[in-house]
């Protein structure tokens, strides 16, 4: 009974998908935008003598931060297939490079708006791979 059960219930046919969804929701232009943002947080931080103020771009620089690493993880782990890394061997050290610098060692634990434009330049690189792979 449990066979007979099994096969009414199996798919007829395998199929693969290249995403969890389909593809078009995955954009590296997410992490690039938050990163912008943790940019001018340390842009607005410096221009500010305001103790406040500066705790508050501080505040939402991190927060930022974070999102940036999100949204990397997000497309090495979900969008990027094992045909990418292979094709772009350095893919998965941009991904590294790129979330350490969205990290505590990164943009969470500076203001230094020289290693924002380090992981704005990552992203970048990332972005490339990743348009390239819609060809």
């Amino acid at each position: 009974m449990f066979n007979s059960l099994i096969k009414v219930i199996a798919p007829g046919e395998t199929v693969f998908a290249h995403c969890d969804l389909p593809c078009g929701v995955y954009d590296p232009a997410q992490a690039k935008i938050e990163a912008q943002s943790v940019k001018a947080c340390m842009e607005k931080y410096a221009a500010s003598s305001d103790p406040d103020f500066k705790a508050r771009a501080v505040a939402i620089k991190e927060e930022r931060s974070q999102l940036v690493k999100h949204h990397l993880w997000v497309l090495w782990t979900d969008y990027f297939k094992a045909n990418h890394f292979e094709a772009h061997p350095q893919l998965h050290s941009l991904f590294n490079e790129a979330t350490k610098l969205a990290g505590a060692g990164g943009s969470k634990g500076t203001n230094d708006v020289a290693v924002a434009n380090k992981l704005i330049g990552k992203i970048d690189e990332i972005a490339e791979i990743f348009w390239a792979t819609k060809k």
